[in-house]
């Protein structure tokens, strides 16, 4: 189990590697990053940003998800992973919106859950970013760092690795805190491919020493 002052040497390590991240999905408002966060469920961001650069600009608010027939729509976001289901998402959430919300993405995560789509992380993420209010996401790249950092458990769930990592990490620190995180998994820490060899934080990671063949420290022998 990661102590205190591991924890604090970890985070401190990242944000030196990492002081510059940040929620990288292109958005002007909520609703863009609501729209652009249900879109990234296994999708890259990079992907998304293609789409978005022309999908918001052809819809700005959530009528004009409504004013055009799914199948339009399908095709607008096609280059994304299982778009037909995120177009039909993306109507659904349009509709409760004006219905409940007179137009507005809600400020409450139970509120964000609520909406097609839209699953926990994808709520911290527009809770956060969007409204300021500190919540830690967790995304495929948060969760294999800090199951390989030993900052959680290997076989922890997306759930409790949310939890154990808000017990560990102050509350003002948890969004700055989950895009390091992000950007030390994209782009350091990878999934295929780790950098290993130039990592400064080899030897808090069991499966990088494996990489590396690092033999294991010998206890003293009094």
């Amino acid at each position: 189990m990661a102590t205190s002052v591991r924890v604090r040497r970890i985070l401190d390590t990242i944000a030196d590697m990492f002081p510059d991240a940040h929620c990288e999905l292109n958005h002007a408002n909520p609703f863009e990053l609501t729209i652009a966060v249900l879109l990234s469920a296994q999708c890259t961001d990079e992907t998304v940003n293609k789409v978005t650069a022309t999908l918001f600009q052809k819809y700005k608010r959530p009528e004009d998800y409504l004013a055009v027939p799914l199948e339009e729509l399908e095709q607008d976001i096609r280059r994304i992973g299982l778009f037909r289901n995120k177009a039909n998402n993306i109507q659904k959430l349009c509709l409760i919106l004006l219905e409940r919300y007179n137009g507005e993405v809600p400020r409450k995560h139970e509120q964000l859950t609520e909406l097609p789509g839209v699953g926990r992380k994808t709520a911290n993420v527009v809770m956060s970013n969007a409204f300021d209010v500190p919540a830690m996401a967790v995304d495929t790249h948060v969760e294999r760092v800090s199951k390989r950092l030993k900052l959680v458990d290997e076989n922890d769930s997306v759930l409790e690795v949310e939890k154990k990592l808000t017990r560990k990490i102050p509350r003002d620190e948890w969004t700055i805190t989950h895009h390091r995180l992000i950007f030390f998994g994209r782009y350091h820490c990878k999934a295929q491919s780790p950098r290993c060899e130039t990592c400064p934080l080899l030897e808090d990671c069991k499966e990088g020493k494996i990489r590396m063949k690092m033999p294991k420290k010998r206890k003293n022998v009094q």
